[in-house]
């Protein structure tokens, strides 16, 4: 059964936690700016019924409440990430993290590489030629909108056209949760990343994955990322947008199954 923790206490607070299953090499998921670890509640059913899965949510977000600690950029998105693994007692984990996330898995492969065991980058990249831009948009967009506003001003762009109603309403209700003050944060440690040396040093084995209609982080930026990483798989998800979890379930978990079968065979 899916335990969904209100928080799990870190040096970095309160971190929202849902967890399923255990043994294994767990897995743990790491959502996008826009989003939280209900975004992943598919994933953690569909993954925890053979090794212990886990999502958390970024600091600031859903059920996390900051700590002593000030959460300033990536490096710090990472550390609380691996401060969750401390607390549940997991030494080593596979991360699949979506845009936001696979930033933050970069980074946690750069500052704690004997404690993943691989990496699956989803719809992310190593620097974002429009990051800046797409920064200060965001930022003022939720500003002037609110963040009710900003997600459903942002959702078609999100996700591939047509989209499934119940998806575009679930990407509404979970983005327009968002504190945004968290947002922020978290926006400007994504957009203003730049993580080619972390790729390009990068040693775990790694998959990268991307919808074939992402307008937010279009294919060529996940093409990139395989320049920088020879050894990582690239597979593209048809009628996908940014948010290929959600769009194309059952064909991302069977490439996840497939990739983290092959790592662990």
């Amino acid at each position: 059964m899916m335990t969904d923790r209100q928080g799990i206490d870190t040096e970095w607070g309160r971190i929202g936690c849902t967890t399923r299953g255990s043994g294994g090499v767990p897995l743990l998921f790491l959502h996008g700016v826009g989003s939280d670890r209900s975004a992943w509640d598919g994933q953690v059913d569909a993954f925890g019924a053979e090794r212990l899965a886990i999502a958390i949510d970024m600091p600031g977000y859903g059920n996390s409440e900051p700590g002593h600690l000030e959460v300033e950029g990536r490096k710090d998105f990472a550390a609380a990430a691996l401060a969750v693994l401390d607390a549940l007692g997991v030494e080593q984990a596979h991360v699949c993290g979506l845009s936001l996330g696979g930033v933050i898995a970069l980074a946690m492969t750069s500052m704690a590489p004997t404690r993943v065991a691989s990496v699956v980058l989803a719809d992310t990249f190593a620097r974002h030629p429009e990051g800046e831009a797409i920064l200060e948009r965001s930022l003022a967009g939720a500003a002037s909108l609110g963040m009710a506003g900003l997600a459903d001003s942002r959702a078609d762009a999100l996700l591939a056209q047509p989209a499934d109603p119940a998806v575009r309403r679930e990407v509404v209700d979970t983005m327009s949760r968002i504190d945004p003050a968290a947002y922020a944060r978290a926006a400007e440690a994504v957009w203003l990343a730049d993580q080619k040396h972390e790729a390009a040093t990068l040693s775990c084995p790694a998959l990268i994955l991307y919808g074939s209609q992402d307008r937010i982080t279009p294919p060529a930026l996940s093409e990139e990322l395989k320049s920088l990483i020879p050894h990582a798989g690239l597979i593209e998800i048809t009628g996908a947008g940014h948010l290929p979890n959600l769009e194309q379930p059952a064909i991302f978990d069977r490439v996840l199954a497939a990739f983290l079968a092959d790592v662990e065979r």
